[in-house]
């Protein structure tokens, strides 16, 4: 009975698809031809330039809602699962943390360029022969840079554009440094770049060590979260008159009750998680440029 179930609502969902493709495709038939024409059009064109992973996804969040519901007969399941699919990989991965982005790109670019002075470059010659090399975070403000300086900017000024386009403290805080260790030129500029580079490498450091010790308890709810539902999954292939309360319409009220309570805690614990915004460390009057 639940395998029938289960072929009757996918046999359901293929057959609702269809109607709408058929429709669709008999454009000028009926007044709601044309509206129908369009939303096929655009489902289509939505579901070709997605990404595979989220086709993917779509397909298992349809796919556990209909054997959900066909194990356990609750439209809770229905809805839940594929929610559960959709939103939680979202909720469990960590926060992106731009400003470590930024400053193993900007660690990379000076450590390039304290092998271009050494050799006798300025910083400038140093800042084109480096361009190729950047890491992808840093080639469209390096070339912006360049751009200025063709432009006859000052390279204080196109580092200052270049803080702002990036507007990360701690790329402000490299680019400060680079301000003034080009000030020095020569020999000098090459030791105020090493200088910078074991700053920056103390500093990438440490925001390592806090991105590990921000990722333990996202690790802990990744596994609390992959035991409850592979108890809960177990409990309603083995035991199903245990799911039996949830069945009723108070049941389902307090499910959904507590999937929302739970996916709001794991909403918290990322908001928790996320870095905090800083203030900068380099300011532009007006957003202007001395040139």
């Amino acid at each position: 009975m639940t395998a029938l179930v289960a072929a009757s609502a996918t046999l359901l969902l293929i057959g609702a698809v269809s109607l709408v493709l058929g429709l669709g495709s008999e454009s000028g038939r009926g007044p709601g031809a044309g509206v129908l024409a369009d939303l096929r059009a655009r489902a289509v064109s939505w579901w070709t330039t997605a990404p595979r992973a989220r086709r993917i996804r779509l397909a298992a969040a349809a796919a556990g809602g209909l054997a959900g519901f066909a194990l356990t007969r609750q439209p809770l399941v229905l809805i839940g699962v594929p929610a559960l699919v959709l939103v939680l990989p979202a909720l469990l991965a960590g926060p992106a943390d731009r400003d470590l982005l930024v400053l193993e790109a900007l660690d990379r670019w000076v450590r390039l360029l304290i092998g271009s002075v050494s050799t006798g470059k300025s910083t400038v010659d140093a800042i084109r022969a480096t361009r190729a090399q950047l890491p992808v975070v840093l080639r469209g403000p390096v070339n912006a840079v360049i751009a200025r300086l063709d432009a006859r900017w000052t390279l204080d000024a196109s580092l200052r554009a270049m803080a702002d386009e990036l507007a990360s403290p701690d790329a402000d805080a490299v680019i400060a440094a680079l301000i003034v260790a080009t000030r020095r030129g020569g020999t000098g500029s090459a030791g105020a770049l090493r200088a910078l580079g074991e700053h920056t490498r103390r500093r990438l450091a440490a925001l390592r060590e806090i991105g590990t010790e921000r990722a333990k308890p996202r690790i802990v709810v990744r596994q609390v979260t992959v035991i409850t539902l592979a108890v809960l999954a177990g409990v309603a292939l083995v035991s199903p008159g245990y799911m039996a309360p949830y069945a009723s319409g108070v049941g389902q009220l307090v499910g959904a009750l507590l999937l929302a309570a739970y996916l709001g805690s794991l909403v918290m614990l990322r908001a928790v998680a996320r870095p905090r915004r800083r203030e900068r460390v380099l300011q532009t009057a007006g957003g202007r440029h001395d040139r």
